[in-house]
């Protein structure tokens, strides 16, 4: 514990009470569910300032049990806060706020020093992998909103936010896309650094000039695209059904340039764009596929890969934090008063 998890020191205080919808909004949900799992660890009481400065309460938990080898050999019960669900209170007298949800669903992402560490490292692996569709918190996460969604009484999905930051971005995003593919449901989404697995960073790390990220980038467009028409014609087909059921949920994508595990979220979007103004066929057949695709043999059979890439976005709303200071892929970058965003919406084809 540290004054990082003090509202009165580290928390945005210059937005005290202020309803509304912005980055401090959506994000604050999350840093809570971080202080939640801290005071569940460390005894403390610091984390109900975080929701309540802002007029939200908590409403119910989401704790998944660890399955780290760890707690396996000793037998260990332990359970971790991994999400939680607020619900928008106005205060006495006030009207809801048109701006303001009914619901936020956050997940928080990974805790170094916290007794969560290997749960959360184990699961960062398995979102590397593309293999956290069936991990137990991916799963109570479903489960945990689908709840919510059928028994919230307006029947008004736009009133129920999603939000998670890192490791809690990618449950966010996965809970959102199924909620869209499985029952048509369209949940706005707040991502705050969410991973993308991509060798863009790597190619930013080393000083690639934005010409020659163009051309391999095309390059690897026309490659894929002439896969789509053979060996991974199945998925290209399948891939194109999702594209066009997730096109209308165009969740909210806060990232920085400096940040490697989201920055590739970048280069996807906008190289994205400019091939699709250059050579719209070949943009359009690449950007359903992926490379790892030749890793699945139902990739290249007649079933397709009913996984997907999680990476791969029809529709977004990309956030970009203008900053040079600062942790990248810290979530207080998100509430400084300075902060400095440009945005654009992308869609698909």
């Amino acid at each position: 514990m540290g004054t990082y998890d003090d509202f009165s020191v580290s928390g945005p205080t210059h937005m005290m009470g202020q309803p509304g919808s912005s980055p401090v909004h959506h994000c604050l949900p999350c840093k809570g569910t971080y202080v939640l799992e801290s005071d569940h660890t460390n005894g403390t009481k610091l984390a109900p300032s975080w929701w309540e400065s802002f007029h939200f309460r908590q409403l119910k938990v989401l704790s998944c049990a660890c399955t780290c080898i760890f707690c396996k050999i000793h037998g260990s019960n332990a359970r971790f806060i991994c999400g939680v669900i607020f619900e928008y209170v106005p205060p006495d007298e006030a009207r809801h706020h048109p701006s303001a949800p009914r619901y936020i669903v956050a997940f928080r992402g990974t805790m170094p020093k916290d007794p969560t560490i290997v749960g959360d490292l184990r699961l960062n692996l398995r979102v590397l992998l593309n293999m956290q569709q069936l991990c137990h918190r991916f799963c109570e996460a479903r489960e945990f909103v689908e709840k919510l969604v059928t028994s919230n009484v307006d029947g008004d999905s736009s009133t129920i936010w999603l939000t998670g930051h890192s490791l809690g971005a990618s449950i966010a995003l996965d809970v959102g896309r199924e909620m869209m593919m499985g029952e048509g449901i369209n949940l706005p989404t707040f991502l705050f650094n969410p991973p993308h697995v991509s060798l863009a960073p790597v190619a930013n790390k080393v000083g690639m000039s934005e010409e020659a990220k163009q051309d391999v980038h095309l390059g690897s467009y026309v490659v894929k695209h002439i896969m789509g028409k053979t060996i991974l014609r199945p998925q290209k087909k399948h891939m194109e059904a999702v594209f066009e059921k997730l096109s209308p949920w165009v969740p909210e994508l806060y990232v920085h340039q400096r940040d490697p595990i989201c920055s590739g979220f970048i280069d996807y979007f906008e190289l994205r764009k400019q091939h699709q103004e250059q050579c719209p066929r070949i943009a359009k057949s690449a950007a359903t596929l992926a490379y790892r695709d030749l890793l699945h043999p139902c990739a290249v059979s007649g079933f397709g890969d009913k996984k997907g890439r999680q990476h791969l976005l029809p529709s977004a709303r990309l956030w970009k934090n203008l900053g040079q200071d600062g942790d990248a892929h810290g979530l207080q970058q998100w509430w400084r008063s300075n902060l400095s965003l440009s945005s654009e919406r992308y869609s698909w084809p």
